[in-house]
């Protein structure tokens, strides 16, 4: 599966039955592999992403995990371009309140970086928290969304 650069690092992409299964950043060297059509669209909607002409992504997603990560996924697929959420207002969205944690593990496991655009959740109080790719990559898609930048959330 290819690895692709892109302005916050190189990104490794895997399709799988005809669907995109993962997407996630890596130290690993860009590389030229034969694509198929999925990975070819994938390819060309993050680099208009990454340009600033595409805000929404629109390829087949294939995902593993349990159920409650599916719900909280799909729930984070809804955050729009340059908005952000909280950790507590996607359990409340889900229906399970409590689930604080939980959704934040879920969000942990996001199979499919950036296209699920996880790094739109933030802590209660605005905090930049948690970040697979690492909060510095974080920082750097939210400001590159156009998220202002709010005190001591991006020192």
């Amino acid at each position: 599966m290819p690895v692709i650069s892109s302005p916050v690092g190189n990104i490794r992409i895997t399709a799988r039955d005809g669907c995109l299964s993962e997407l996630r950043f890596t130290d690993e060297k860009t590389d030229e592999v034969v694509l198929d059509q999925v990975l070819m669209s994938t390819i060309q909607q993050l680099e208009e992403y990454f340009e600033g002409s595409r805000k929404v992504f629109d390829m087949p997603i294939g995902l593993g995990g349990t159920d409650f990560q599916h719900r909280v996924w799909l729930e984070i697929a809804n955050i729009p371009f340059g908005q952000t959420t909280t950790y507590m207002k996607i359990a409340q969205k889900i229906g399970n309140p409590a689930a604080i944690r939980a959704v934040g593990a879920a969000i942990g496991a996001n199979p499919i970086l950036v296209v699920l655009p996880c790094h739109r959740v933030l802590g209660s109080d605005g905090a930049l928290t948690g970040y697979a790719g690492g909060l510095n990559k974080k920082k750097a898609l939210l400001e590159m969304e156009g998220h202002p930048s709010q005190g001591t959330l991006f020192l």
